[in-house]
């Protein structure tokens, strides 16, 4: 396979290797041979072919007429339809049905399709690998390869592969159209960090690495050509192993909507055999003696078969109580929905010049329901931007401003210009103390020597514009140079700086490489006197115990000044140095030497030879670097806490790290506040079981001490729990599960650190498994998708980290905070407009069909319809179809900036309290009530009345014209009352489709259609004579008043004596807005990876994996060339809802029985995961 830089795609050439469909259920381990495709047939492989989309041509139709109908209201229907396509049985023609049904199955598959199509399309060329690659040979020396992991790891830093030695000049295609090699490696896996093989060629064999791969996502830089080894395609590649598949994801309403169809089914088939029952007795009493002139049709011939036809006659005449129009609506209301969020300015980023956008338009009421999100850090949370900000040097403290006080130390001291003292100063680079600079300058030697150390002990390898393999080395040598160390450039054995405007040449000597185990690194470098140097930086908590004992009054000091960063958020790194002799040195490198040319277990030996020289150091100092959040992440974690919201970070950041980023929000939100205890569960490096039983039992611990602490009224907890293990432990069982789960929903917030992408996954699967709440996950990286599509609602940032979260994501902006305005906005106005649909809809079709039960005892259970049959097609249709659109699309309770200021009032949709099965018997006992007064009110009424001519108005056809025209009025006037917010179009809905009622009744019933269509309008004249009469007008005032007060009356006291949150907040005066908290003085508008309590720190500042200094001493890299919430609103009574909660959680399952007061938050390790998830299931992974 052959990438070239400008190419947007690759090309397979034909000594590429090709590979197919695997049949192999167990694959043990996989050979490819290149250039033989015969061979490599033999196994069947996997081919590159990845569908994105859920439908094509052929399987569109059958799949997505699958996923309709298993919506029950459409196979009720479909049911329905076939019923009255029997004549015997049905009153009502067939088209009343189908037309209905077909229209929503087609305008469902559209909408579907355009869905589909949409996330499909949007795939957009980038440079990019598509399969898994064994590098050969690249166009750079050596076979190098520069390239960008974001989709993989979220890592926006440069990283660099290199080929093995003996390919690395098969550049030429005549070289690598020969080439035979045979690769036998490990069979696919989702492990991004590792892989093995071997391959062998001309009889040798040489060692593959993960150094040596080029996986899926990757992307190519600095890089202009280079050429590679199929070994994974397709769904084999790491990438997609990690990724979850796509689910066909359905909201709680949905589901039940599809639970209460079901009740309302066996409700139909209750009146259904009801009336049935009714027509037996009153044919075999009443109708046998009329059987002379009135005889049953054939092939009725008994009293039990007429009453069986009449059952089925009942099902299809009271199938209204659940009208197709129902579903139709719903998809209008959420398409609607999508709009407002695609159009909402607040929600466009002008940086990015892109929009907020609602890529599903099935899940927007699910918004308003959100308890748990699950968010990446890096990218997702952060700017991935870091910057110097404080030091400690020989005891002294230098730096006195945090991005806290920023703009108060800008006024007062300014920042430092470095131009006239150093003309190579990074014009970006800020610093706002000027004693550090005066001691650089005054030729303080512990300060110069400190920079020095910064300038050589790195892996830096670009000259003045740094490639950095993290943004904290690259911040680090940024700073260095400011101060007037620069580092200019190097060669496999020298490094060459600017050391005060002079240039100085090191040899270098070793370089010590970092890794997650080591947690430092060093250099070791001769000076031009010949002095040779070990210059170390690393973890304070694995290098202060390395220190010369002489050390120990300066490592106190240094250690307060590390504990005083920490509590800023920042990440800390710890500086020392070692002066070696020639005979150290040569003893060493000898020791070293034959460490590296170990071929069994050769890490193992170097890092003993690293342990070795890495000892009775000298302290210089600590760095403490910043790392900048996204504009407004404190704020939004702050405000979407107050809602009761619990957030997860999960990320792929080492432990270490991750603590300093978990205290990003504000002051009254901070995951770790002030004087907190640290609990730690200690790491077990045995594999025992009783080392797992010892992690288990520190969990059931702070369980117990959790749930004792929430139930202890004036005890109020700050816990901080970190839980790692040792990284090869045994999978536990399922109670490691769930303690788990037990303590993490303990906590105000949990983080999870070094977990891979199929990890994340599983972490939201548990909480939806368990919890059974409604879970939010938000990354920017591929390696997010499959947290995404797991989740009930996946959020993709279209950041600088691909676009493979926001193809697989539901909803999409450019910034975490406008989570905000997503959920607390729009989420809960949709959560607030499908109810109140809902509980609408459902009342005016009881309301309308249950008129029909009650006359089916007045009618001889002969199935008649109380109304005209065009009123019953167009009482869904026209008369009430519109105004509860309206409302469904446009209702509101409080305004905008009312949902941001009281958090409080997004959890009644957390509760589900406003449409659930209480509300649905609620609505539906109104319904039968109104219908009750809608019958027997005209029927009591008309059947002793009279025109004024004496002719009685006791017929039907007046009875049906009164009773369509009170219901009518009557919904009307319903939904004035539940509609909050009145639009100009809910103001021409409402009164337009009541007038429309009228002047389609008078047309309908008029002579001129009757002249022309005399077997189709049987209530000529009807309307007229009807509506002229004062009794009838008189009749429906009475009836819309019984209907009518009583609800008011309930409305008015429950306002009165138990108001909801919303009620309180409608009309207060606009008091100080959490917004406008964020702009004050106090404000946080570029907030940074936040305050830490206690002595919490070891937030070091190295890449995830080891560096490149092996790379660097070879020789084959050189590639020469030029809130925190200043105030808050006040916090009103929300009793009603606090009971509610507790009632929740008093019945639920004893894995979130803790009180909600309790402040604790969990890290959590990737190891510790593998321990946890292993259960069930879920899978088990050994890293």
């Amino acid at each position: 396979m052959h990438t070239h830089r400008q190419a947007p795609f690759f090309f397979l050439s034909v000594y590429s290797c090709f590979i197919f469909a695997s049949c192999v259920s167990a694959e043990e381990e996989r050979r490819v041979r290149a250039n033989d495709r015969e061979y490599n047939e033999k196994f069947q492989y996997a081919s590159n072919c990845i569908m994105t989309s859920k439908y094509n041509i052929i399987t569109f139709l059958p799949v997505n007429l699958f996923e309709q109908f298993q919506e029950v209201a459409n196979t009720y229907f479909l049911f329905l339809l076939i019923l009255q396509l029997i004549p015997q049985i049905s009153s009502l023609s067939w088209f009343t049905t189908i037309v209905p049904l077909a229209l929503v199955l087609t305008i469902t598959a559209v909408k579907d399709a355009t869905d589909d199509y949409v996330m499909d399309a949007n795939l957009t060329y980038r440079i990019y690998f598509q399969a898994d690659l064994l590098l050969l040979s690249s166009s750079e020396p050596h076979g190098l390869c520069y390239i960008e992991t974001a989709e993989l790891d979220g890592e926006t830093n440069m990283k660099v592969r290199q080929s093995v030695s003996v390919t690395s000049e098969l550049g030429d295609q005549n070289n690598l159209s020969s080439f035979n090699g045979e690769v036998v490696c490990e069979p696919p896996n989702n492990k991004l960090d590792r892989f093995c093989g071997t391959l062998y060629w001309r009889d040798k064999k040489y060692t593959l690495t993960n150094q040596n791969m080029l996986l899926r996502g990757c992307v190519l830089r600095n890089t202009e050509a280079c050429y590679g080894l199929v070994i994974f395609a397709g769904p084999d590649t790491k990438l997609m192993q990690n990724s979850g598949r796509t689910k066909f994801k359905r909201t709680s309403i949905d589901r039940l909507m599809n639970t209460l169809v079901l009740w309302i089914f066996g409700f139909l088939v209750c009146m259904g055999v009801i009336l049935a029952i009714g027509n037996a007795v009153w044919e075999r009493e009443v109708g046998s003696l009329f059987q002379s002139y009135l005889p049953w049709d054939p092939p009725v011939d008994n009293f039990l078969f007429n009453a069986f036809l009449s059952f089925w006659s009942y099902v299809i005449i009271l199938n209204t109580v659940v009208p197709i129009s129902l579903y139709v609506s719903v998809e209008v209301i959420r398409l609607g929905h999508s709009y407002f969020i695609n159009w909402d300015q607040h929600m466009f980023c002008s940086q990015c010049n892109t929009a907020a956008e609602a890529r599903t338009t099935t899940l927007n009421e699910e918004l308003g329901q959100v308890e748990y999100i699950f968010s990446d850090k890096t990218g997702t949370l952060t700017q991935n931007i870091m910057s110097f900000n404080k030091c400690s040097i020989n005891g002294q403290t230098f730096g006195k401003c945090t991005l806290k006080h920023r703009h108060v130390y800008s006024r007062t001291c300014g920042r430092l210009d470095f131009t006239p003292f150093n003309p190579l100063a990074d014009l970006d680079f800020c610093f706002y103390d000027d004693t550090l600079l005066e001691s650089v300058k005054v030729g303080d030697l512990h300060t110069q020597e400190f920079f020095r150390l910064l300038s050589l002990c790195h892996t830096v390898m670009r000259e003045l514009v740094y490639k950095a393999q993290s943004p904290d080395e690259g911040a680090l040598v940024t700073a260095a140079r400011n101060f007037g160390f620069v580092f200019r450039s190097r060669t496999p054995g020298t490094i060459s700086t600017t050391e005060m405007g002079r240039p100085a040449t090191y040899t270098l000597l070793a370089i010590l490489d970092f890794n997650n185990i080591r947690k430092r690194m060093s250099v070791i470098v001769r000076n031009a006197e010949g002095r040779i140097r070990l210059y170390c930086k690393g973890a304070d908590t694995v290098l202060l115990e390395r220190l010369h004992p002489c050390n120990q009054e300066l490592t106190n000091i240094t250690s307060d000044h590390l504990n005083e960063y920490a509590a800023d958020g920042l990440r800390t790194l710890a500086l020392a140095y070692r002066d070696l002799t020639e005979d150290e040195w040569e003893a060493w490198s000898e020791s070293h030497r034959c460490a590296d040319k170990a071929t069994d277990c050769r890490e193992d030996r170097l890092a003993a030879a690293y342990e070795q020289i890495e000892q009775d150091m000298m302290l210089l100092g600590a760095t403490a670097i910043e790392d900048k959040l996204q504009e407004g992440v404190p704020e939004t974690i702050a405000v979407l806490s107050l809602a009761n919201i619990k957030i997860w970070v999960l990320t792929g950041d080492k432990q270490a790290a991750v603590p300093s980023s978990s205290t990003s929000s504000s002051s009254s939100t901070s995951f770790q506040p002030h004087g907190q205890h640290l609990w730690r569960v200690r790491p077990h490096n045995q594999r025992s079981q009783s080392g797992m039983n010892n992690t288990l039992m520190q969990l059931t611990l702070m369980t117990a001490h959790a749930k004792l602490a929430g139930a202890t009224k004036n005890v109020t907890v700050n816990c901080q729990e970190i839980a790692s293990c040792q990284k090869y432990a045994h999978a536990l069982e399922a109670d490691m599960e769930t303690e788990f789960l037990s303590t993490a929903c303990a906590c105000k917030a949990v983080i999870c650190c070094r977990v891979t992408p199929l990890q994340k996954a599983q972490v939201v699967e548990l909480i939806k498994k368990h919890k059974k709440a409604v879970t939010l996950a938000i990354g920017d990286g591929a390696n997010d998708v499959s947290m995404i599509k797991s989740a009930h609602i996946g959020v993709g940032i279209s950041g600088q980290e691909g676009i493979q979260a926001v193809l697989a994501s539901d909803y999409s902006f450019s910034q975490f905070r406008f989570l905000q305005r997503l959920l607390l906005v729009h989420g809960r106005w949709s959560y607030l407009r499908m109810c109140r649909f809902l509980c609408y809809f459902f009342y005016k079709n009881f309301a309308f069909t249950m008129v029909h039960f009650w006359f089916g005892f007045f009618c001889g259970f002969s199935a008649q319809t109380v109304y005209d049959q065009y009123f019953i097609t167009l009482y869904n249709i026209v008369y009430t179809s519109l105004p509860v659109l309206a409302m469904g699309i446009f209702d509101q309770d409080v305004p905008d900036h009312r949902s941001l200021e009281y958090p409080k009032l997004y959890e009644p949709g957390q509760l589900n309290l406003l449409f659930n099965k209480k509300e649905f018997f609620i609505c539906i006992a109104q319904g039968i009530y109104t219908s009750v007064v809608l019958f027997f009110v005209p029927y009591a009424v008309l059947s002793d009345a009279s025109q004024s001519n004496g002719v009685p108005l006791a017929d039907y056809q007046t009875f049906a014209v009164t009773t369509a025209t009170a219901l009518v009025i009557v919904v009307s006037v319903q939904i004035a009352l539940d509609t909050g917010f009145w639009t100009v179009i809910n103001h021409v809905c409402v009164w337009g489709s009541l007038g429309s009622y009228f002047t389609i009744m008078f047309a309908l019933h008029s002579q001129s259609l009757f002249r022309i269509f005399p077997n189709q309008f049987h209530f000529v004249g009807s309307a007229q004579s009807t509506l002229l009469q004062p009794v009838v007008w008189l009749t429906i005032a009475l009836a819309t008043a019984i209907c009518i007060v009583p609800v008011l009356a309930f409305r008015f006291l429950k306002l009165d004596l138990k108001p909801q949150l919303s009620d309180t907040k409608k009309r207060k005066p606009v008091g100080r807005s959490v917004g406008g908290a964020w702009r004050g003085t106090g404000s946080v508008s570029e907030g940074r990876l936040g305050a830490r309590g206690g002595s919490r720190r070891s937030g070091y500042a190295f890449a995830h994996q080891e560096g490149f200094g092996e790379l660097i001493t070879s020789g084959k890299n050189m590639r020469l060339s030029s809130m925190a919430l200043a105030s808050f609103a006040s916090r009103h009574s929300s009793g009603w809802i606090d009971t509610l909660r507790r009632k929740k959680h008093t019945s639920a399952q004893h894995l979130g029985g803790v009180q909600s007061s309790t402040q604790l938050c969990l890290w959590v390790s990737s190891s510790t995961l593998k321990l946890l998830l292993c259960s069930g299931r879920l899978t088990r992974y050994t890293y």
